[in-house]
């Protein structure tokens, strides 16, 4: 075995990535480059299922499924880079124009939720897609029936700032005016595919975020299942943070703030590893703060450059590669 980024006395990595939406779609891009360098033999995403707006949420309304979105988000990110992979990724991410009922409704989606509809099966379905695309991976959903994400959420009623209002569903939470305190999902135990359990309990390392912080990467922490397969795997856990606030859900967020909120709704949860880009770091005070809710945590900080060269809070995939590759190097 021989790569760019493995010695000669390292074994290949099976890793799990739980998230959803662009900040999953980043962080496969960047640990699909590792499986064609094979510093990982062995990759799966688990991917939220709460989103109730768009494509999504008119398939999951009309057919009570699961919304594929995120699902599809994921399987177009390990898609290869050759010209199979690239058509097939800009397939599944079409997006129907025109006026009529189809728009808006984007391909992938509909293929997933027809193989959904003949299979009867929500993981052979997405088997059967990532065979098709020559998927680098494996895409589970977190949970086998559609979940609501509900907050609490400060600063709503104007007479009363500090009295919490409870908002429903991924859209809403997501584009609150408010400043939210904690999140619950309905159901609050839902069905869990033995899969998820597995790839968890096999992985030698599990990323969770970047992403929308509590509509996408906490969520995974409320299924009492997937979390306690969290906390019982042997997997070394590496949490990537968010290179900046994000308007409705974490207005006003530091990066040690993220984990403070993450380590409130999962305290048993042992991280490992939290990775942070230099650039998002901020201020020496706001890295210090950074350095001391990480040392709380028992995990190594490690900071780096992952961000994109243009300027948008984007993750780069080859930056944010090299630095997985890195860390999976140290262990």
């Amino acid at each position: 075995m021989s790569s760019d980024f493995l010695g000669a006395d390292q074994r290949a990595q099976a890793v799990v990535a739980l998230g959803g939406g662009h900040g999953l779609h980043a962080s496969l891009s960047a640990l699909r480059h590792l499986v064609d360098d094979l510093t990982v033999d062995e990759l799966t995403a688990i991917v939220t299922v709460a989103d109730n707006g768009g494509s999504s949420g008119r398939l999951r309304g009309e057919f009570g499924v699961l919304p594929p979105g995120d699902l599809r988000m994921a399987l177009a990110a390990l898609c290869g880079d050759d010209a199979w992979g690239d058509t097939w990724a800009r397939v599944l991410q079409h997006r129907f124009a025109g006026d009529g009922e189809m728009r808006g409704h984007v391909v992938g989606n509909l293929l997933i939720v027809g193989l959904w509809e003949l299979l009867g099966d929500h993981v052979d379905a997405l088997d059967w897609v990532g065979r098709l695309l020559g998927a680098k991976g494996r895409v589970l959903p977190m949970a086998m029936e559609p979940m609501d994400i509900t907050a609490d959420v400060r600063g709503l009623d104007a007479a009363h700032p500090d009295a919490l209002t409870s908002v429903r569903g991924q859209v809403e939470v997501a584009t609150t005016d408010g400043v939210i305190a904690g999140i619950a999902l309905e159901p609050a135990d839902p069905e869990v595919s033995p899969a998820v359990t597995d790839a968890i309990a096999a992985a030698d390392w599990a990323v969770l975020g970047p992403g929308s912080w509590f509509t996408s990467v906490l969520p995974h922490l409320l299924v009492p299942r997937l979390r306690a397969a969290l906390v019982e795997t042997d997997a070394r856990l590496v949490v990537v943070l968010n290179l900046e606030e994000q308007a409705g859900e974490t207005h006003g967020f530091g990066p040690a703030d993220h984990l403070a909120v993450l380590a409130e709704h999962a305290p048993d949860l042992a991280v490992h590893v939290v990775l942070a880009d230099r650039g998002s770091v901020g201020s020496p005070a706001e890295l210090a703060e950074l350095e001391e809710t990480v040392a709380a945590l028992g995990a190594r900080l490690v900071v780096d450059d992952v961000a994109a060269d243009d300027g948008s809070p984007r993750h780069d995939a080859d930056k944010l590669a090299a630095a997985y590759a890195r860390i999976f190097a140290a262990g």
